[in-house]
């Protein structure tokens, strides 16, 4: 081997050992970076016709496994599925309040049915009759205030909709425009890792929103499937379809064109939260939110309403009431029609009749609301029937509740145990898939950095830069003999 050749090995070895130390490097200082894939450098030897002619970096690759990757994605999306679920249930249940709570719609009814007692036992006093009004009040305020906060959930969830879609709009297209960069790069002979890293990190956040597979194409590009077989991006990203809403009542449904479905590409798609093109995400749950579980939250709702308003809007209660009159509670000061019950809950109220503040008659608490005039001062008896029309069994006529017969307070905490038990069922999903979700992380930081065998690399390096280093300062010193020799 000649002198020259000896230089040029030492020279490439050089370039090759300091391009290893700049990728030990960037190991190193992004080991903590979310989507960064840990780069390795391939080297190759050279031969000048019969030689050795030093060493040559062909590559510098990004590790990574495509497998853990998208079974992790697919625990994201269920992860952000099950908080959507819980996140509003629980929001829910803190609007009901919890039944052993005086401020609940059970701790409010519980203490309409005190205050009916302390009143029936002395039915002349206007301060015991007041405490009913109020307590009566304050019951009907707390199931309106329950059902606006159902009303302003929905709307919530249509505008996060609304927001989400755009999102993932705006990362379908970034995901679209990174393929044409790689591709490019690729064929130009640029690294392309970080520009695979973004892309990485891109898709993680589109999988929390729909859960993704990513299918590798030519040139390093990639196509997006959701698990239900929609095309999210393949030579283009797909178009979103949704359009929000302002307000929305209770009766209004994506069914009869009120509400706004998804579209993919202009075609309507299912938004089903568990078996749906986009099942899985927290796209699915807010649709399920909006569509599912307020509406029929709603409906029972709704019915805890008409439980109540029936209890007293009958003659067994109050003899004085006409066929076609409304008892104590109303439907919005109207008597309650059956064929009129979405939103009940929002409209209930107690009878103007005998509030003083409506311009009624508190008497008429203690001696009916069809009374033309004030009665004997101590005849409890419609006060005794009251409460007992609240402590009364009875099968509730709607809301899908089971036919078990139940109090007024026992409805209201059955109801409120359903939502429960719903939102520990969903909390449990949750941890689960929270669970699986962590493991899968981990396997993935195991084929990560780790900055120990990083360290190890970059001693390995540093010793072979020394070695090259000194067959560059011996072929320096043997030159200089030579030369001296002239």
């Amino acid at each position: 081997m000649s002198i020259g050749n000896a230089l040029s090995n030492a020279l490439s070895g050089l370039n090759a050992v300091s391009r290893a130390a700049d990728v030990v490097s960037s190991n190193v200082s992004n080991a903590m970076t979310e989507g960064y894939g840990r780069r390795e450098i391939e080297l190759t030897s050279q031969t000048l016709g019969r030689f050795g002619a030093g060493v040559e970096v062909t590559s510098i690759t990004r590790q990574s496994d495509p497998v853990i990757t998208g079974e992790r994605r697919i625990a994201d999306g269920e992860v952000a599925l099950a908080e959507t679920r819980t996140d509003f249930l629980n929001d829910f249940t803190r609007a009901m309040g919890q039944p052993d709570e005086a401020g609940s719609i059970s701790g409010q009814i519980v203490s309409l049915e005190a205050s009916l007692i302390e009143a029936s036992s002395r039915p002349e006093s206007e301060a015991r009759l007041q405490n009913v009004l109020y307590a009566a009040q304050s019951l009907t305020e707390k199931i309106n205030s329950t059902a606006d906060s159902l009303v302003e959930s929905r709307i919530a969830a249509d505008q996060d909709i609304g927001k989400a879609v755009d999102v993932l709009q705006s990362s379908l297209q970034q995901v679209a425009d990174l393929n044409v960069a790689i591709q490019q790069g690729q064929s130009s002979g640029y690294d392309i890792n970080s520009l695979l890293d973004k892309r990485q990190s891109v898709v993680d956040q589109i999988s929390q929103i729909v859960p993704v597979k990513e299918v590798l194409r030519e040139n390093n590009m990639v196509a997006l499937y959701t698990p239900g077989g929609s095309i999210l991006v393949d030579s283009k990203a797909a178009e979103l379809g949704f359009s929000t809403v302002a307000t929305i009542a209770p009766e209004m449904s994506v069914a009869s064109g009120a509400l706004s479905g998804l579209t993919i590409n202009g075609q309507p798609v299912s938004t089903d939260a568990n078996k749906g093109p986009i099942a899985g995400g927290r796209l699915a749950g807010l649709f399920e939110v909006r569509d599912e579980l307020i509406p029929d939250a709603q409906i029972k709702l709704d019915a805890v309403a008409r439980d109540l308003i029936e209890r007293f809007q009958t003659s067994d209660v109050d003899p004085t009431l006409a066929i076609g009159d409304a008892g104590f509670f109303t439907d919005g000061g109207e008597a309650f029609d059956p064929l009129n019950e979405v939103a009940l809950s929002g409209r209930l109220s107690v009878n103007s009749g005998v509030d003083p503040v409506q311009s009624g008659d508190l008497w008429k608490i203690r001696d009916g609301l069809g009374a033309s005039a004030e009665g004997e001062q101590g005849n409890a008896s419609l006060l005794l029937a009251m409460t007992d029309a609240l402590q009364s069994s009875r099968v509730v006529s709607s809301g899908g509740f089971s036919s078990a017969e139940r109090t007024a307070s026992g409805l209201s905490a059955d109801f409120y145990s359903i939502i429960e038990s719903d939102a520990l069922n969903f909390e449990t999903g949750m941890s689960f898939s929270a669970a699986r979700q962590e493991n899968l992380k981990s396997i993935e930081l195991e084929a990560g950095v780790d900055t120990d065998f990083e360290m190890q690399q970059l001693l390995i390096i540093e010793r072979n830069y020394a070695a090259n280093a000194k067959v560059i300062q011996t072929v320096d010193t043997l030159l200089n003999q030579l030369i001296g020799m002239v």
